[in-house]
């Protein structure tokens, strides 16, 4: 993909729910009570600090409430007004997953190479994030350009836009993961430049 601006992928600070549990909470899509933890503000704090050389010009986040909390501290520091919230950031939905524990969900999948195509009940697969994040992108990319922007959603999410930004075919994503050397799956807090 031939690319008019500039990204900055940022995945929200540590939750509450990350700190402290295994089992999958909350679906994806809702405004739940899922703060991030004081660690959490700090990770973001420490991340915007780091992208104040880059001029950021136009924030967009996930309207989940742990990356709004994230994008206004983000924001602030950066000194962006406007922060651009699109559900086509948000996490993966887990659908029957929602409430069970991770490893249930990992045992739904033969393979990791499945969660490509295989989707839960009520929930998503890889290549639903993929034509989201693809439509997002599409929309961005048409309507501005040379513009550094700061993109501020979920693990999944981030990782997948980093390889569709770095032009990566499925095979070539499905290796983006730090053991692979590539380093595109991001911890909380943690930036990725593209």
């Amino acid at each position: 993909m031939k690319l008019n601006n500039k990204y900055f992928l940022l995945r929200h600070g540590q939750t509450i729910y990350q700190k402290n549990s295994v089992r999958i909470n909350y679906p994806a899509d809702a405004d739940s009570t899922l703060s991030i933890t004081e660690e959490g503000k700090e990770m973001i704090k420490n991340a915007a600090e780091n992208l104040k050389k880059e001029k950021i010009s136009i924030i967009f986040a996930s309207p989940a409430l742990r990356t709004k909390q994230s994008s206004e501290i983000a924001a602030k520091i950066l000194g962006i007004k406007k922060i651009n919230y699109d559900k086509r950031l948000l996490d993966i939905k887990m659908g029957e997953f929602v409430g069970k524990t991770y490893e249930e969900y990992e045992n739904f999948f033969s393979e990791k190479s499945e969660r490509f195509t295989k989707r839960p009940k009520g929930g998503e697969n890889w290549n639903d994030i993929l034509v989201r994040l693809k439509s997002f992108l599409s929309d961005i990319e048409k309507e501005y350009q040379n513009k550094n922007i700061l993109v501020i959603s979920h693990a999944d999410p981030l990782w997948l836009m980093a390889g569709l930004l770095k032009g990566l075919n499925k095979n070539e994503q499905f290796l983006a993961t730090r053991k692979s050397g590539l380093n595109l799956y991001p911890n909380v807090g943690e930036l990725i430049k593209i």
